[in-house]
C-alpha cells in the first residue's frame, strides 16, 4: 500500500495539495474496507454497464442516461447463465455530483440460484488542474439471493440405468434435506475512484466491501468461514482516446480507445485488453480476455448510434477446449443518452466517450 501511495504522490506532484489529499484519502478508505477472501456477474460490454464497473462513473454524462444490458452465457448448455441489468444515471452540475440507480437480476443454473438487487450510486467531482478531474463514488445495494431446491438433483435420486426419471415418467425421490435458508437478503457496499483528462482515464472500483454473508447452510464454517461471505471484487481499469477525426453537430467523432481492465475476486483473476473504435454512427471493438493462467475468450462487438439511441451486440468466443460447443456468450446493450436532445451539444473535453 505504501508503494501505491508514493506512486500516487509522484503522479500528482504538480497538482494542488487539496487534490493530492483527496486521492490518497480515497485509496486508504477503499483499501481499509476489503480483504479478498460466489462471484459477481460481469459484463463483457463494461463500457455499456459502467455502473457495475465503478460507482465513481455515475454521472458520466450531463444529460440523463438509461442503459439496459442482457447477457446469455453458454446457451448451448441450456439456460444456465443469464444476466439482466437496467440502470439510470446523470450528472448534476449544480452540486458537482453524479447520481444513479440500477436493477440487476442474475440467473445461474436455469433458475437454481437467483440473485436480484437494486443499487444506488453517488459520485462527487473536483478539478485537479486544468482539464484533469477526479471523482469519488459510493454505492449502496440491497440484494436477495434465492435457492430453488426443487431443481436440485442429488445422487440418491439417480438410477444407474434409467437416470433421474423412472420408466413411469416420475422423478426418483431423494432423502437429502436442505436444513438452512433458501432465501437471503443482504446489504452490499462499494466505492470507487476515477481520474480523467482529455488524454487518459484511470479508475479503481471495489464491490462487496462489507463482505456480506451469503451462506444457505446455517452458518456452518468452510475454510475458516471464507466461503460464507461474498468476497471483495477489485477492479482496475484505464485507457486513452485517439481522435482520428473531430465531430460536429451532424457527425460524431471518429476515434480509437485502447483500454485495459483487471479484476480480482478471491481466487478469480481476469484481464481484458483491447480497443473500442467509433466511426461516426458505427462502433465496435475487439478484446482478449485472460484469467492470468490461460486464455479465456476473444470478445468482439458491433453497434450503431442514432441521435440519442445506442445499441451494441457482442460475442465471446471461448478459447478453451469447449470452443463453440457451448455456444459462446452473447450480450446486447441498449443505451438512451439524452445529451443528444439538448439544444446545445456538450463539449466534454475528456476521453470517456467510450462510456457514452
Amino acid at each position: 500500500m505504501t508503494k501505491i501511495i508514493n506512486f500516487l504522490n509522484l503522479v500528482c506532484y504538480p497538482f494542488t495539495r487539496k487534490a493530492k489529499r483527496f486521492l490518497v484519502l480515497w485509496l486508504l478508505v477503499m483499501y481499509s474496507f476489503g480483504k479478498l477472501s460466489a462471484q459477481d456477474p460481469v459484463f463483457s460490454q463494461f463500457y455499456n454497464a459502467y455502473l457495475q464497473l465503478n460507482p465513481a462513473m455515475a454521472g458520466n454524462s450531463r444529460g440523463p442516461v438509461f442503459q439496459m444490458n442482457y447477457r446469455n452465457q453458454w446457451p448451448g448448455l441450456g439456460k444456465i447463465y443469464s444476466t439482466y441489468s437496467v440502470a439510470y444515471d446523470q450528472y448534476l452540475s449544480s452540486i458537482k455530483s453524479g447520481i444513479g440507480v440500477s436493477l440487476l437480476a442474475d440467473n445461474a443454473g436455469d433458475g437454481i440460484l437467483r440473485n436480484t438487487g437494486v443499487t444506488g450510486y453517488y459520485s462527487y467531482r473536483i478539478r485537479i488542474k486544468g482539464d484533469v478531474y477526479v471523482k469519488g463514488g459510493f454505492e449502496v445495494g440491497l440484494n436477495n439471493m434465492a435457492l430453488n431446491t426443487s431443481k436440485l438433483l442429488f445422487g440418491d435420486a439417480i438410477d444407474p440405468i434409467s437416470g433421474p426419471i423412472s420408466p413411469g415418467g416420475t422423478p426418483y425421490p431423494t432423502k437429502e434435506l436442505i436444513a438452512g435458508e433458501t432465501s437471503k437478503t443482504y446489504l452490499n457496499l462499494g466505492a470507487g475512484l476515477l481520474l480523467s483528462s482529455p488524454d487518459y482515464y484511470l479508475g479503481l472500483g471495489f464491490k462487496n466491501l462489507n463482505t456480506p454473508d451469503i451462506s444457505f447452510l446455517n452458518g456452518e464454517n468452510f475454510n475458516n468461514g471464507s466461503l460464507q461471505s461474498l468476497p471483495v471484487r477489485f477492479v482496475l481499469h484505464g485507457g486513452t482516446q485517439i481522435i482520428l477525426r473531430s465531430g460536429n453537430k451532424n457527425v460524431d467523432p471518429t476515434f480509437i480507445s485502447p483500454n485495459i481492465m483487471i479484476q480480482r475476486q478471491r481466487d478469480f483473476n481476469q484481464l481484458n485488453l483491447g480497443a473500442y473504435i467509433s466511426v461516426n454512427k458505427v462502433h465496435g471493438g475487439l478484446w482478449y480476455r485472460h484469467t492470468l493462467y490461460n486464455g479465456d475468450a476473444l470478445i468482439t462487438s458491433f453497434g450503431v448510434r442514432k441521435d440519442f439511441l445506442k445499441i451494441t451486440y457482442s460475442f465471446d468466443l471461448t478459447l478453451s477446449e469447449l470452443g463453440l460447443q457451448q455456444g459462446g456468450s452473447h450480450e446486447v446493450g441498449l443505451g438512451l443518452n439524452f445529451d443528444y436532445l439538448y439544444p446545445k451539444k456538450f463539449d466534454y473535453n475528456d476521453c470517456n466517450q467510450i462510456f457514452r
